[in-house]
């Protein structure tokens, strides 16, 4: 298992990592848009990383907000 401290920290490993052993079908439509789109500095957002990242990446994602006085 490995834990990421970030949103863009983890699509960065999946990019390099999981999008090359993709089969061609789902290499098709949002996963190659998404790639592109971070490969080519086209941005894009957290919230499509995060949908991308649980839909093809099989992550599960939680926030955690901690306010120190």
């Amino acid at each position: 298992m490995t834990s990421f401290d970030t949103i863009p920290e983890a699509f960065d490993w999946w990019i390099k990592n999981h999008y090359p052993a993709l089969s061609p079908e789902l290499k098709k439509g949002k996963a190659v848009r998404a790639w592109k789109d971070y490969t080519y500095n086209q941005g894009i957002s957290e919230k499509r990383m995060r949908e991308i990242l649980i839909e093809f990446g099989h992550f599960k994602i939680k926030t955690s907000i901690v306010h120190e006085p």
